[in-house]
C-alpha cells in the first residue's frame, strides 16, 4: 500500500511540475494573444485594456495559481480566439485522439506478442531471419511515412478505405473504429517492430539459464517450457516497454492525425499555437501528460505484481 501511495504522489508532483513548466514556457514566448486576437491595427490602448481584462499583465506566479486552481475545479479556462470553454472546444476532440492511440497500442500488442514468441522460438531459421530484416526496415520508418505509404497502398491501389472519409463516432462507432485501423496500424507497426526484437532477445537470453536447463530435465516438453516457465519472465521488460511506448504513441497519433485528415486534438493543438491561444494549447499538452504519467504509474505497478523480486525488496 506504501508503495502505491508513493506512485501516487509522485505522479501528482510530477503533473504538478509540468503544468507550471507548460504554463511558463508560453508566457515567455515571442507573441501576444491579446494582438492576435485585435490584430495589427488595433490601438495601443485597446491592446493594452484587453490585456489587462485577460489578466495577462499580472505576475505570472498569480495567473498561473489562478489557472491551476480552474484546473482542480475541472476548469480549463476560456479560448482566446473563440471565446467559448476551452473544455467545450476539446472535449469532442479528446476521444478521437484517446481512442486512434489505444486502438494503435492494441494493435501493437497483438502483432508484437505472437510475433516475438515465434521468432524466438525458431531462432535461426529462414523465416526468424526474414522476419528480422523486416523488423529492421519497419523500425526505421517513423509513423508520418508508415501513414503515407499505408494510404497509398490500402487507400488509393487496393480501396480497402477512403482516404479522408472519417467517419464520427457519433454517427457510427463501428465506422469510426474501422476508419482508425489503418491510421492506428501506421502509428503500431515501429513500435510492434521494437516489442518484437525485444521481446525475441528476452526469451533468448531466458533460454540459456539453469532454471530451463533443469525444467528439460525433469522431463518438460519444449511449449511447457517455454509458456509456462520461460515467458513469465521474458514477458516482464516487453511489458515496461509497452507501457513506455504510449507517450511516444500519443505524439504519433498527433502525427498520423494530419496525415489521415483525422479531426483529433493536432489540429486544434497547432492552430492553437499558431494563435496564441494558451488555455486551449496549455489544457491540451496537460491532458496529454496526465495520460502519460498515469500510464506509467500503472506500467510500474504491473510491473510489480509481475516481478515478485521487486516487491521483496521493498
Amino acid at each position: 500500500m506504501k508503495y502505491i501511495v508513493k506512485k501516487l504522489i509522485m505522479m501528482a508532483f510530477t503533473i504538478l511540475v509540468i503544468s507550471f513548466v507548460v504554463f511558463l514556457a508560453f508566457r515567455f514566448i515571442p507573441g501576444d494573444p491579446a494582438l492576435m486576437i485585435l490584430g495589427g491595427q488595433s490601438s495601443p490602448e485597446k491592446i493594452e485594456a484587453l490585456r489587462q481584462e485577460m489578466g495577462l499583465n499580472d505576475p505570472v506566479m498569480a495567473q498561473y495559481l489562478r489557472w491551476l486552481g480552474g484546473l482542480l475545479r475541472g476548469d480549463f479556462g476560456v479560448s482566446y480566439r473563440y471565446s467559448m470553454p476551452v473544455l467545450s472546444l476539446i472535449g469532442e476532440k479528446i476521444p478521437i485522439t484517446l481512442f486512434l492511440t489505444l486502438e494503435a497500442f492494441l494493435l501493437m500488442v497483438v502483432i508484437s506478442i505472437p510475433l516475438g514468441i515465434y521468432t524466438a522460438k525458431y531462432s535461426g531459421g529462414l523465416i526468424d531471419r526474414v522476419l528480422v530484416v523486416i523488423n529492421q526496415i519497419i523500425m526505421a520508418v517513423p509513423p508520418f511515412f508508415s501513414g503515407i505509404l499505408i494510404t497509398w497502398l490500402f487507400g488509393m491501389t487496393f480501396r480497402w478505405f477512403r482516404p479522408g472519409g472519417y467517419i464520427s463516432y457519433k454517427v457510427s462507432f463501428a465506422s469510426f473504429l474501422g476508419y482508425l485501423f489503418y491510421p492506428a496500424l501506421a502509428i503500431a507497426l515501429p513500435k510492434a517492430a521494437m516489442a518484437v526484437k525485444l521481446l525475441r532477445s528476452s526469451v533468448l537470453t531466458e533460454a540459456k539459464l539453469d532454471y530451463v536447463r533443469t525444467a528439460y530435465s525433469r522431463g518438460n516438453a519444449t511449449n511447457d517450457v517455454l509458456y509456462r516457465h520461460v515467458l513469465k519472465n521474458a514477458i516482464i521488460p516487453v511489458v515496461t516497454f509497452l507501457g513506455m511506448t504510449l507517450a511516444d504513441m500519443v505524439a504519433g497519433s498527433l502525427i498520423v492525425e494530419q496525415v489521415f485528415g483525422i479531426p483529433g486534438l493536432s489540429k486544434t493543438l497547432l492552430t492553437s499555437i499558431s494563435n496564441r491561444d494558451y488555455p486551449v494549447v496549455e489544457a491540451i499538452i496537460v491532458l496529454i501528460a496526465v495520460i502519460v504519467v498515469t500510464s506509467n504509474v500503472a506500467v510500474d505497478l504491473i510491473y510489480r505484481a509481475l516481478d515478485p523480486r521487486i516487491r521483496a525488496e521493498e
